[in-house]
């Protein structure tokens, strides 16, 4: 496929080789207009928003994602194979599902359980452990110690179900010890170690699946601008 896509209008040399990919497009133009300067937006396709500019002198771009596996595996592909990306940073908001883990605690994904049948693409002979790069996750987990916030290393669930009918499902989960659950993940994982790619999870707690409790929209932004700046300086 030749770019355009049809999922991204920009050009080639317009996306960074670092991307920081929220689920909310909205967000992605909240840390353009916040953090970035000299902002050039790429990408106004179905509003998922792109943008690329400068942090303290590097060129980063910052792009939607979307909700779920399907979403984040066009986007994700699409920018490693086809505009020469190298990094692709997911920065989102999970559940929490492990006792130990809290409301506003930063979780790095370095492992994405899932399941999705996502997997299956790959004719594999047995089932594929999606993990993160050592790199980033290293080099995030360090940045986090400099800014003195902390951060809960470890395995995560990517979900293809939000509303799911097995009542069951996170409790069984938990005994595994996966300490949240997003939807997106672990097909990033995927296509990028497929496409000889880096990719790192950063994600913020806002609400425990088994407390009950949930942040409120201005804890949220509050909160997320701690994982933001996490991504940012390791871009």
């Amino acid at each position: 496929m030749s770019i355009p896509t049809p999922h991204n209008e920009a050009k080639a040399g317009e996306i960074a080789k670092t991307v920081l990919m929220p689920g909310d497009p909205l967000r992605a133009k909240f840390i353009a207009e916040t953090y970035l300067e000299d902002v050039v937006c790429f990408n106004k396709v179905r509003n998922m928003f792109g943008y690329t500019g400068t942090y303290k002198g590097k060129r980063v771009s910052v792009m939607g994602g979307g909700m779920g596996i399907p979403s984040i595996g066009i986007y994700s592909y699409e920018l490693y194979h086809f505009y020469g990306v190298d990094n692709i940073i997911r920065i989102g908001s999970a559940g929490g599902i492990a006792e130990n883990i809290k409301l506003r605690d930063i979780v790095i994904g370095m492992g994405a359980s899932t399941n999705s049948n996502y997997a299956s693409q790959y004719q594999l002979p047995g089932t594929y452990a999606p993990i993160a790069d050592f790199d980033l996750l290293r080099k995030a987990v360090e940045a986090a110690e400099r800014m003195n916030v902390k951060t809960v290393v470890g395995n995560v669930l990517s979900s293809d179900i939000f509303y799911d009918d097995n009542k069951d499902a996170n409790s069984l989960w938990r005994k595994m010890n996966i300490l949240c659950v997003e939807m997106e993940a672990a097909a990033l994982y995927m296509n990028a170690a497929r496409a000889g790619k880096k990719a790192l999870c950063l994600l913020t707690i806002s609400d425990h699946v088994f407390t009950g409790e949930s942040l409120s929209a201005e804890d949220r932004q509050l909160t997320f601008r701690d994982m933001m700046e996490i991504a940012l300086e390791i871009a």
